[in-house]
């Protein structure tokens, strides 16, 4: 099981994220936080624009966000700081051998050829406008004995590897902590699922704490935990 431990880039997963997020980076710190235009936010998510080669959001997370499917997470509700975080961590950063966030076998993933064309105000526009949208066809949970023993283990973590409660990050109705914690009750339980092998893998780096959770967890853990968080509200 490949370890990476030693990763400083804050805080998730597009899915997945799960990891902490801060309200704004440091360059806006002396103006404070920039206040999103929700109006610009949805025409970009609703129609895109041709013109700078930027694809509607809609045509992969479905209208509000609500996606029909699994491979494209439902985004409707998550906190603006999250959403903005994560279409950053898409992006290679400057002096970077890559994205913080890379799909299935350390591959650029899909979304990193999204963000090209985004500027830093588009990404804060979309990202006010998805958290201002409401979950309306959130996914569930597809196995009773797997949720079951998901329940264990977002209550109660498993201490015999050192993973701790999911309930205490993303709270116990899975609502998450809006700026620091993403939401994942509803979400995909094969997204979450994927999410978690992604960190694991050290393929998605954009959250030091889970690697290391993720690390610890068997394939079976995962994917209890993952069916257990969809059906939370």
């Amino acid at each position: 099981m490949k370890r990476v431990l030693s990763r400083v880039v804050l805080a998730s997963g597009m899915l997945l994220g799960m990891a902490a997020v801060s309200p704004c980076f440091a360059a806006d710190a002396a103006a404070g936080p920039v206040k999103p235009d929700f109006a610009k936010g949805q025409q970009l998510f609703e129609q895109g624009d041709a013109a700078r080669g930027i694809v509607p959001c809609v045509s992969c997370h479905g209208p509000g966000g609500n996606s029909t499917i699994p491979a494209n997470p439902n985004l409707a509700g998550q906190a603006h700081e999250y959403i903005y975080k994560q279409l950053n961590d898409f992006r290679q950063k400057e002096g970077a051998s890559g994205a913080a966030r890379k799909g299935p076998d350390g591959a650029p993933s899909v979304m990193s050829a999204m963000v090209i064309s985004l500027t830093d105000a588009d990404m804060r526009n979309v990202a006010g406008y998805i958290s201002q949208q409401k979950l309306t066809a959130p996914a569930t949970a597809t196995n009773e004995k797997l949720a079951e023993a998901g329940q264990k283990i977002w209550r109660a973590g498993l201490p015999e590897r050192n993973v701790p409660a999911c309930a205490g990050c993303h709270s116990p109705d899975g609502a998450g902590i809006p700026s620091q914690y993403p939401r994942l009750g509803g979400q995909f339980p094969s997204y979450i699922e994927d999410q978690l092998k992604l960190f694991r893998a050290g393929h998605r780096a954009n959250g030091p704490m889970m690697l290391q959770i993720a690390d610890r967890m068997s394939d079976s853990n995962i994917k209890a935990v993952s069916d257990y968080a969809a059906g939370l509200r």
